[in-house]
């Protein structure tokens, strides 16, 4: 594999197949819970890890109408840089949950062009 210019981010693809609209963010996901990543349609269902990709690619800022998020507090919730959200809990099922940021005008180099990414953080399998 290739590195990533988003490093230590890697790219996410939409499980199962093409969004039905075009995504407004770049999906990313850390590259220690890319395994985690891989199996959420698994765990979680296919219908699940859709709405979560989907939801995150269009409106990472916005509430779902089919899940319960909540911003993080304390450290855990800081953003990670300038420009970026606090971390988001998305909650995917009573057994799966997913922090994430998201940076409306995200630059890999100084001189590269801006464009909105969200960032996977964590996958956690398991109750709280």
């Amino acid at each position: 594999m290739s590195p990533s210019a988003y490093d230590p981010y890697l790219p996410a693809r939409r499980p199962s197949g093409h969004p039905e609209n075009a995504p407004k963010y770049r999906i990313l996901v850390h590259k220690r819970f890319r395994d985690h990543y891989d199996e959420l349609a698994k765990r979680v269902g296919i219908q699940q890890a859709q709405q979560f990709w989907d939801h995150i690619a269009l409106h990472p800022g916005e509430p779902s109408p089919v899940a319960s998020i909540c911003l993080l507090r304390g450290r855990a919730g800081r953003p990670q840089g300038d420009g970026w959200s606090r971390t988001y809990h998305y909650e995917l099922s009573s057994m799966a949950r997913a922090g994430y940021q998201f940076h409306n005008s995200y630059k890999t180099s100084p001189d590269g062009d801006p464009h909105p990414v969200v960032a996977i953080l964590t996958i956690s399998f398991g109750s709280h």
